[in-house]
């Protein structure tokens, strides 16, 4: 529409400052987030994913208590909703353990890339559990995006073998830990909710190094860490915990369709990062790959703001 002679434009609407804060605490949990994944892979080098994931639990629910004490308010816990917690806690639990034991082998930007298809695997598990109305295009998306991870997959089969999935399991548990989330989120504290999701999945964790660590590979046998591993797993539960807070105001402040591309700015970082720290650097193809998901994630993103459907790509806290 073009502007009338002699009139000046009309302003754009500015953002709220609500909305600005959001972006704001948004930007900084995609900054800290790849911590967690450059201190993880760190630790692997001494200690075993599932001790990693056991000890992150840990410090996640010791570095959030001082929220409550900051709220003067203890964590509210419904019984009723016990079962869903406790699957909630193993399927977080499972996504870690998978994640890590990818780390220990792969690039942090390759695992990472492909954990994003669970944006996608989402959107596929809300159309069916949830009966959100999803279109041909989506769908397509969907497909396209899970082509791109084929891509990144591929080459890092052939070096790695089968791990090189573990980060699409990963992403599979995150979904359907997501799913779960949003049937209690409208009637339970969010934050009483993240730690008791930290409980479950640390009372999993230990039980499952006590009973099947030594009957497992010597990747998962637990071991006494050093202090050069609890440093290393330290970082990994104050970065957790520092951007899993950051993300929780951030999507009080703003609307989860306005925030979600920015989750996509965690893979440049990562990857800055990865490279700084373990000279790993994607090829070619990887990037290919890497585009070609961003670019099924944004578009299913753009899709849901256009429709005003609800939101099928916000990604849970407490995800790898």
């Amino acid at each position: 529409m073009t502007t009338p002679p002699g009139q000046s434009a009309p302003a754009l609407p500015a953002p709220s400052p609500d909305v600005t804060i959001g972006l704001l605490l948004m930007v900084a949990a995609v900054l800290i987030a790849p911590f967690i994944d450059i201190f993880s892979k760190l630790a692997t080098e001494t200690t075993s994913p599932m001790e990693i994931t056991a000890v992150r639990f840990l410090l996640q629910m010791v570095f959030m208590l001082p929220i409550f004490v900051w709220r003067r308010r203890l964590p509210r816990f419904s019984m009723a909703n016990t079962g869903s917690h406790i699957a909630r806690g193993g399927l977080i639990a499972l996504s870690m353990v998978c994640y890590v034991t990818a780390l220990s082998v792969m690039s942090v930007a390759d695992a990472l890339a492909i954990f994003f298809i669970e944006p996608i695997i989402l959107t596929i598990l809300s159309s069916i559990f949830l009966k959100e109305t999803i279109g041909w295009r989506r769908y397509s998306a969907c497909a396209v995006g899970f082509g791109g991870a084929l891509l990144i997959i591929q080459p890092t089969f052939e070096q790695v073998g089968f791990i090189a999935l573990l980060p699409a399991v990963s992403a599979l548990c995150v979904a359907i830990f997501a799913i779960l989330t949003r049937r209690l989120a409208h009637r339970e504290d969010p934050w009483s909710m993240q730690i008791e999701t930290g409980f479950w999945g640390l009372l999993i964790s230990l039980a499952a190094i006590a009973f099947f660590g030594r009957s497992l590979p010597a990747t998962f046998a637990p071991s006494l860490p050093d202090l050069t591993s609890l440093v290393w797993m330290t970082g990994v539960g104050l970065a957790a915990a520092v951007s899993g807070i950051f993300g929780v105001y951030a999507y009080r402040s703003a609307p989860a369709s306005t925030l979600a591309p920015l989750q996509y700015l965690e893979i440049v970082t990562t990857t800055i990062f990865g490279w700084l720290v373990f000279r790993d650097f994607p090829d070619a193809i990887k990037w290919l790959g890497i585009a070609i998901i961003v670019g099924s994630g944004l578009f299913i993103i753009w899709r849901e703001r256009r429709f005003s459907s609800k939101p099928v790509s916000e990604n849970a806290t407490l995800a790898p």
